[in-house]
């Protein structure tokens, strides 16, 4: 029930010191949030704290464990409020969310933001930093914080840069007092044997991970120039992840639903804070990446020329 095996192999690839001691394995990386509200959170009681746009999990297992969400915005460039966050803290707040690289934002938040928090007197709980997607970044992952932070719990999966999302599998990384508290909580089978077999089978292909992660950043890049050269594209946010945030001169949700029916899908990620009129491209092939560069385009100049 504890992936021994599992745990010794993902520790020596992820390096930092980190012992299997210091990982737990779950159903995706949302079982371990699942967790973490249910061993340090009172229902009707504690809160905790995200810092929208974020992914929406956050949210969902909030509702479910009658946890209230105190809420500080990210700066329109996608930052952490610092000082607004350590205000906004009480006693009560028991976990708090950082998303990096950031869904939808696609921003990584520097690790000094986030030692800065966990070495506050303002705060007395757990910094939980969500990397989904840390490995199509370049800045580092917080795992190199937890040795030194134990109030840091690191999640990770196997979902995005390994491409395995259908088997769910995720992680956390934390200090082995939360682990321990973790597995204690957990159901006893939570990760099945399958499951864990193509996860023990992928930590012995590295190699292959990381030939895909380099000829998707090398498309990240062609992609980001293809679309800041549409004059209908007013920005393509930086990203640190697998996916571009792109925000269009209008008709962006017209343009999600166009596409989507015409068998491309993008995100629509408009009624999101700070992201008005945006959608959310994820890279694929070069050849995925054409046929959704061509489909975007067809698709705006025939809406813009209908509502002209």
């Amino acid at each position: 029930p504890f992936q021994i095996p599992l745990k010794e192999a993902y520790a020596t690839y992820r390096g930092c010191d980190i012992q299997h001691e210091n990982i737990f394995v779950g159903v995706g990386s949302d079982e371990a949030i699942d967790l973490l509200f249910r061993i340090f959170c009172v229902p009707g009681v504690d809160n905790v704290m995200t810092t929208p746009p974020t992914y929406g999990m956050y949210k969902v297992c909030a509702n479910v464990n009658d946890v209230e969400i105190v809420s500080v915005p990210l700066t329109p460039d996608f930052d952490l409020r610092i000082p607004e966050m350590l205000e906004a803290v009480t006693d009560k707040t028991k976990l708090l969310f950082i998303c990096s690289p950031g869904n939808p934002t696609c921003k990584a938040i520097p690790l000094a933001d986030i030692q800065k928090i966990a070495e506050s007197s303002s705060y007395k709980g757990i910094i939980v930093v969500d990397e989904a997607y840390v490995d199509f970044s370049d800045k580092g992952s917080a795992v190199s914080l937890v040795k030194t932070h134990p109030n840091i719990v690191v999640l990770q999966t196997l979902s995005k840069a390994f491409g395995l999302a259908g088997i769910r599998c995720g992680f956390a990384i934390a200090n082995d007092d939360i682990i321990q508290l973790m597995n204690n909580v957990k159901a006893p089978y939570n990760v099945n044997k399958l499951t864990s077999e193509v996860a023990n089978n992928a930590m012995k292909n590295i190699a292959t991970l990381e030939k895909n992660i380099k000829l998707l950043l090398e498309q990240r890049e062609c992609v980001t120039k293809a679309l800041e050269a549409m004059d209908f594209v007013v920005k393509v946010y930086p990203s640190d992840s697998n996916f571009l945030l792109v925000k269009l001169k209008s008709l962006a949700l017209e343009v999600y639903k166009t596409m989507a029916d015409n068998g491309v899908v993008v995100r629509y990620r408009g009624k999101e804070m700070h992201c008005e009129d945006c959608i959310r491209i994820t890279i694929g092939s070069e050849e995925e990446n054409k046929a959704c560069l061509k489909k975007l385009e067809e698709t705006y100049n025939m809406l813009a020329s209908k509502s002209s």
